[in-house]
Parts: C-alpha cells; sequence; structure tokens
C-alpha cells in the first residue's frame, strides 16, 4: 500500500505542476529547461475545446454507492453472492487536483466490521490512474442459485451466507491519445470543462490480484436448512480457496458530449485482453491443488453527467468493472465498481482570472 500511496501522489504532483506551468505566464525570450518543457507538454490542452481550473479551493459533499457481484459456476451448477451494498456519506476539501474527504456509512451501523474498501483515481490531461483494494468478510448472501433440478433455488434467495470471503486488490493505467482536446477531468474530477463535443481512443495496462475463500460445505448446509434438500455439488465447486492473478493490456474509446451549456456526458468503453493464473486448494487430501493458466476478456466501463459552471458543478459517475476467469472445470465471474453522486463550489480564483 506504501507503494500505491507515493505513485498515487506523484501523479496528483506532476499533473498539478504540468498545469501550473501551463497556465503560468512565461517572460517573453526565455527558454523553459528540458523538464519543464516535458511537464508542460504531459498536460497541454486545447482551450477551445478544453477551458482549464480557475479557482484554487473547492468544497464538495458526496454519496458513494458500492456494489459486488461473485458468480462461481462449474458444469451446469452456478450460484451467485453478493454483500449487502454500501452507500456513503461525507464532506470533501480540496486544494486545485488534491481533494481529502471523509465518508460514513449509512446504510449499516456494523459494515466497517465487515468491509474495508478504498479506491482512488488520478485523472489527468494524457495518462489516468485507478487504484483499488477492497475486503469483503462474511457479509454476503445468496442472490441465485443453480444447483440441479432438486433444488428450488428461489428459497434460497437472499439467505445470508457467512462462508465466503473476498480480497481484491489491484490498478489500472491507461493513456489519453486526444489529450488535448478531451478532457476526461471534466467528466470525473471537475477541474477543467469540455466547451465542444469530443472523442478519443485509449490503451493501457492493469493487474489484479484476487484471493477467494469458500466454505463449501457450509453452503450444502444452507441448502438444506433453506430449501429442505440434499445437494450434491460439482467438484469444480468444491475447493477451500483460489488466488487469481491477472496482468492486462486493454484499448478503447471515450466520448464526451457536451449536450447543453456546462452540460456533459461522457462514457468510456474499455476491453482487457488478460493473462490469467490461478492456484486453487481442494478438500481432497490426494492433490495438491489446481493450477489455472488462460487468457479471457475483461471489460471496464466509465460514465459520468456533470454540470459545471466554473464555479458551482454537480454530477454523478460510475465505474464498472467486470473479470472473467474461465476454464471447463471451473468458471468465476465478477463484477464490482461505484457509483458517485456530488455537489460543490469553487472560490479562491487564480491571479489574472475575472470572477463570474
Amino acid at each position: 500500500m506504501r507503494s500505491w500511496i507515493t505513485i498515487v501522489c506523484l501523479v496528483v504532483a506532476l499533473s498539478a505542476a504540468a498545469q501550473d506551468s501551463l497556465n503560468a505566464v512565461q517572460p517573453e525570450g526565455r527558454k523553459l529547461s528540458w523538464l519543464r518543457r516535458t511537464i508542460r507538454g504531459f498536460s497541454y490542452i486545447d482551450t477551445s475545446y478544453v477551458e482549464p481550473q480557475h479557482y484554487n479551493w473547492s468544497v464538495m459533499a458526496q454519496g458513494t454507492y458500492t456494489y459486488d457481484y461473485y458468480r462461481l459456476s462449474a458444469n451446469e451448477q452456478s450460484i451467485l453472492f453478493a454483500p449487502a451494498p454500501t452507500f456513503k456519506f461525507g464532506p470533501y476539501f480540496g486544494w486545485r487536483w488534491i481533494f481529502l474527504g471523509y465518508t460514513v456509512a449509512l446504510n449499516k451501523a456494523d459494515v466497517s466490521k465487515l468491509k474495508l474498501e478504498l479506491d482512488a483515481s488520478i485523472y489527468a490531461a494524457q495518462v489516468g490512474v485507478d487504484v483499488y483494494y477492497r475486503r469483503t468478510v462474511s457479509d454476503y448472501r445468496i442472490r441465485e442459485v443453480k444447483l440441479g433440478r432438486n433444488v428450488i433455488g428461489d428459497r434460497l434467495e437472499d439467505v445470508p451466507f457467512d462462508g465466503l470471503k473476498v480480497g481484491i486488490t489491484g490498478f489500472n493505467a491507461y493513456y489519453i491519445f486526444n489529450h488535448q482536446r478531451f478532457s476526461y477531468p471534466a467528466a470525473f474530477a471537475q477541474s477543467t470543462m469540455q466547451k465542444i463535443s469530443c472523442g478519443t481512443w485509449m490503451a493501457g495496462l492493469g493487474y489484479m490480484r484476487n484471493s477467494l475463500d469458500f466454505d463449501h460445505e457450509k453452503l450444502e448446509e444452507v441448502v438444506r436448512e433453506h430449501a429442505g434438500q440434499t445437494v450434491r455439488l460439482d467438484s469444480g465447486l468444491m475447493f477451500n480457496s483460489v488466488k487469481y492473478y491477472n496482468v492486462s493490456l486493454s484499448a478503447g474509446y471515450a466520448y464526451n458530449w457536451v449536450f447543453a451549456r456546462n452540460c456533459l456526458f461522457c462514457a468510456s468503453l474499455m476491453a482487457s485482453l488478460a493473462y490469467k493464473t490461478a492456484r486453487g486448494e481442494t478438500v481432497d487430501d490426494d492433490r495438491s491443488g489446481f493450477d489455472l493458466h488462460n487468457i479471457n476478456l475483461d471489460g471496464i466501463g466509465r460514465f459520468a453527467v456533470v454540470y459545471n459552471n466554473n464555479r458551482w458543478y454537480a454530477g454523478a459517475s460510475a465505474i464498472v468493472r467486470a473479470y472473467r476467469y474461465h476454464k471447463p472445470q471451473f468458471e468465476a465471474n465478477n463484477i464490482f465498481g461505484n457509483f458517485n453522486f456530488y455537489v460543490g463550489f469553487n472560490f479562491g480564483a487564480r491571479g489574472g482570472y475575472k470572477k463570474r
């Protein structure tokens, strides 16, 4: 975690330095150093398409809804698990590109004991970085069951299941090709304004580590208790733990649509070609476990709608991540993300800017 924090701080500092160098007025005839030219080019924008931020300070209130769905499948059997959704709300205070805030869970008093969710995103003109760290313990519910004709799945829907523990750690980094005219910060960070509709191609890379502890005997017990039936799980679902490692290359397209004055809608989709390895521990003492090595397609979607007049701003955004691990004997599908809505106010105009 410390290394990730260092990376995030470095990107924030670089983005701020780049934008400062972009907005600074240089003495006539003075040559810029190589480093400053590099930093300045890093976040260069075409001001006929994108208007930069004109204020130093911002206050914001934000609500965040997080979700997580996990489906385990083997042959014709499958179980969909999902924890109780989390809703958090709190204030944020920002200086230029650095925001600090605190949110509290409003829908469940003991959710902090069951979940740990850390999500951070950096949106610069030319690059973006997402970092996520999640741990969910004993907070899942059964949402959908297909265990054969003899099991009535409706009786198991929304039944608590404390035999599943999931840990997700990873990052995604991507490059925005048309960064001079397309602004991700306008859609997701409110630090710029998109003035004319524009799109861009993107390319990126990512890494994810996913750990899963599963008590299949407890699942059989829950089926007997709530459905009144005995089930025999497929051997592909009879494991104790699985660890996945995912390295991916991604490509996609994003579009900022300015549908009215100061109003923006952004849609971004990226497909990832991912090399995946998985190591599992089975319940069979005669076997040391299993190894999976394969290549699958994953996906990341980002969506936002924003009103921003450079003084006041309000909007909503969502990030959806979908990952799939597939082999003939076993399959795991994971969809998780968050939905944010916010309202904020900029103040403290920068030098040379005429207040509106």
